[in-house]
């Protein structure tokens, strides 16, 4: 057997205090996230999102975060996928970005709405060709046969798409997930770890609460 029970580590990189927060969640998210891109963390824009579909089981998965600005967060998926389905079900959705190496966390609850087709067929058309194709070839969260069978999809898709641009899917776009509470987590030396939980008041305006450990 393994022995968990004794890996751990001290957190000494920094600390975070109220008076260096900005009072607005989705600025100071924007900073980290700047900061985390600076210092050449591996996908600093992956994101676990999770869900919770009509039976009340959740599940959870990483995509990447591909636009954020003071509307909410945006990602992108297959509008048939296990995720799409659930958030059909059930629109509250939390996103988690673990920041380990810099010690740091993000996680964000809210609810999601669909984006602009145009929007997300914009976003199509920057996509490499090969990703592209992949989203018509993939149906996203059902059962495949095997390797060969869905790589088979990807040639058919190739040949339908031969020397020609290539639309993006009426089941394919983006979800912005509209921020309701936000949480920053900095590690802290003996397990005394910041905490700063943002949450939206009657009046729409942000309040900061600093949460124990």
């Amino acid at each position: 057997m393994m022995d968990l029970q004794s890996i751990r580590r001290e957190y000494l990189q920094g600390h975070l205090r109220r008076s260096e927060l900005n009072p607005d969640p989705l600025q100071q998210f924007s900073l980290w996230l700047e900061q985390a891109i600076d210092m050449q963390l591996e996908d600093p824009t992956a994101m676990v999102v999770a869900t919770v579909g009509a039976s009340g089981q959740p599940s959870q998965r990483i995509v990447l975060l591909k636009s954020v600005d003071e509307r909410g967060f945006i990602f992108y998926t297959n509008y048939e996928s296990r995720k799409a389905r659930e958030l059909d079900d059930n629109p509250k959705v939390s996103l988690h970005f673990p920041w380990t190496r810099i010690e740091r966390q993000v996680l964000v609850g809210g609810i999601v709405e669909k984006i602009e087709p145009t929007v997300s067929a914009s976003y199509f058309q920057s996509r490499p060709r090969e990703s592209q194709l992949g989203a018509w070839a993939s149906q996203q969260s059902r059962k495949v046969a095997s390797r060969d069978a869905l790589m088979e999809q990807f040639t058919q898709a190739q040949g339908k798409f031969d020397g020609q641009e290539i639309p993006a899917p009426a089941f394919w776009g983006g979800y912005r997930v509209v921020p309701t509470e936000m949480e920053f987590w900095q590690g802290g030396a003996h397990r005394m770890h910041d905490r700063f939980h943002y949450t939206l008041d009657a009046h729409g305006l942000w309040q900061i609460a600093r949460l124990a450990p």
